[in-house]
């Protein structure tokens, strides 16, 4: 053992914890180890001795003054021939010989210097992983224990379980990967660093060390929804009115979050301005679906009822739900989509449920129906009188229990129901003051008055004979004209009668209607047709 200080030393500084450490787990395993040897129920105790670079080990025992276990306490007067001044209540210690423990005590003190230097160094690894939570290191994949990946992160080991691994993602020892610490594990077996490539945090701190903006604290990241691999749902404010948020975060021609994209292999990420309002940040967080209106169902319970067009739900609720589960985590909300349509097919069954509310069944009975027949209705579901006057006689009949003459007994009972409402029906004219309607007022026109055609002048054309004149007496016939030759239409004159109202003597006060022929001019013929008549004239006579 006299290299042992110089071991201690080279085995305190490869795991990075306190030589102290290393000389109080040596004692104790030499404690273990004198005790299993010897198998006595001393209490021992160890000692290291700095000069000679050996570990003692002692038996402990009390001064007494009355002795009731001799394995832990001692008499005064025996004390006192290894330590003259011994008092009762001291110790008194007896060095033990450790040079024959043997190689069964001596593998149980190895493994139990083992076992207390991997808990201080968990300690150690605690104390100073703590503070660097959420924080990203690089490290390299040393081997591969079933699912888990064991990764050197430097001075330790951590693990990166599959739970925190991204699905598209696979890696083989000696890769090297960024992870983001996530957690710290005092207890169990191996190392107590829990790292992660799934979490949030690794994005958000990605974007801290990509954006500048958001690293002094001008841009804060609000919230953030992920599934690993797949999608990720940012939102982002800017404290200052000059800084656009979103443009930040994308950089010129997006080279801020390609980067970002780059690191996770594809992952895709949708960056939204963050809102206080939920129906405002509800349309953003489910970009790019086209929303059409947002209600609040409860805000206490954080409830959202989000309604779409039909072509929009499918890109509302995304690949497996996976946009409105963003949406969901984004916002820490209860969302429900739905479709205009299903919208429509809710409020009709709700406004049907309050009509279908009629009157009970059992209001029958007073009108002459059968308890035994209500019951009967009951039990086919027939809850309400109107449900039942909606029914046909057949459809009656297909009910157990009910033939023609059930149904005839129904029929008239709902009949008698609804005859009471109408025989009750108000009048609108109160009682004794009846009115006795009017015969329709008939305008008589007034009576036309036709003067004799025979006494009235007739204007005609020269040369042509007189309406109701006897063909001897104009001295030529009708067929004498040769209307194929002429070239002229002739236009004949009727006489037209307008009702002329003259006021009579105002003593009688009555109006006559006179009629006064109105005879219209005729234009003049032409020349050339009067020539050919007065030509035929004087051939024929």
């Amino acid at each position: 053992m006299e290299n042992l200080f110089g071991q201690i030393e080279d085995l305190s500084r490869a795991k990075g914890i306190d030589p102290q450490v290393v000389i109080d787990a040596l004692k104790d395993a030499i404690v273990v180890a004198a005790r299993k040897y010897y198998k006595a129920g001393e209490e021992l105790v160890a000692d290291y001795n700095g000069h000679s670079g050996q570990v003692e080990v002692y038996a402990v025992k009390i001064v007494s003054e009355l002795v009731a276990n001799p394995a832990r306490e001692i008499s005064v007067s025996a004390a006192r021939r290894f330590r003259p001044d011994a008092s009762i209540g001291e110790e008194i210690r007896f060095r033990k010989k450790t040079d024959g423990l043997g190689r069964i005590s001596a593998q149980l003190a190895k493994q139990v210097i083992f076992q207390k230097i991997r808990e201080a160094e968990r300690e150690t690894i605690f104390n100073e992983f703590s503070d660097r939570i959420a924080e990203i290191v690089p490290c390299t994949v040393k081997r591969i224990e079933g699912p888990d990946l064991i990764v050197d992160i430097g001075r330790t080991e951590a693990r990166l379980p599959r739970r925190e691994q991204s699905r598209l993602e696979s890696f083989s020892p000696g890769d090297r990967i960024r992870v983001v610490i996530k957690n710290i594990e005092k207890a169990g077996r191996g190392p107590a660093v829990i790292v992660s490539r799934a979490s949030e945090e690794l994005v958000k701190t990605l974007f801290e060390q990509e954006v500048p903006e958001i690293y002094d604290g001008t841009v804060k990241i609000m919230a953030c929804g992920r599934e690993a691999g797949e999608r990720t749902k940012i939102a982002v404010q800017s404290s200052d009115r000059d800084v656009d948020a979103v443009g930040a975060c994308v950089g010129m021609k997006g080279m801020r979050v390609q980067s970002i994209i780059r690191e996770l292999r594809g992952e895709k990420i949708d960056i939204i301005e963050y809102s206080e309002e939920p129906v405002e940040m509800a349309t953003r967080a489910l970009s790019p679906a086209k929303i059409s209106r947002v209600t609040v169902i409860d805000p206490l319970a954080r409830h959202l009822e989000v309604i779409v067009e039909e072509t929009q739900l499918s890109l509302a609720i995304g690949k497996k739900g996976q946009n409105v589960r963003l949406a969901a985590k984004l916002m820490s909300w209860r969302i429900d989509i739905k479709s205009e349509d299903e919208k429509r097919q809710e409020v009709e069954s709700a406004m049907a449920a309050m009509a279908g509310s009629g009157t009970p069944v059992s209001t029958l009975i007073e009108h002459g129906l059968g308890e035994n027949l209500v019951d009967k209705l009951l039990e086919a579901g027939l809850a309400t009188v109107e449900r039942i006057a909606d029914m046909t006689p057949e459809q009656l009949e297909e009910i157990p229990g009910i033939g023609p003459e059930m149904v005839e007994k129904i029929t008239l009972s709902v009949g008698a129901y609804f005859g009471q409402f109408e025989s009750r029906e108000p009048s609108l004219t109160p009682p004794g003051q009846e009115t006795v309607p009017e015969e329709p007022v008939v305008a008589q026109e007034p009576e036309l008055v036709m003067a004799d055609s025979t006494t009235e002048t007739d204007a005609v054309m020269p040369g042509l004979p007189v309406e109701g004149v006897d063909g001897d007496d104009d001295g030529f016939e009708d067929d004498d004209i040769d209307f194929d030759n002429m070239d002229v239409d002739l236009s004949f004159t009727t006489n037209k009668v307008e009702n002329e109202f003259i006021p009579s003597d105002t003593e009688s006060g009555e109006t006559q209607l006179q009629h006064s022929p109105v005879v219209e001019s005729t234009p003049p013929v032409e020349d050339d047709v009067h020539d050919n008549l007065t030509a035929k004239e004087s051939d024929r006579s």
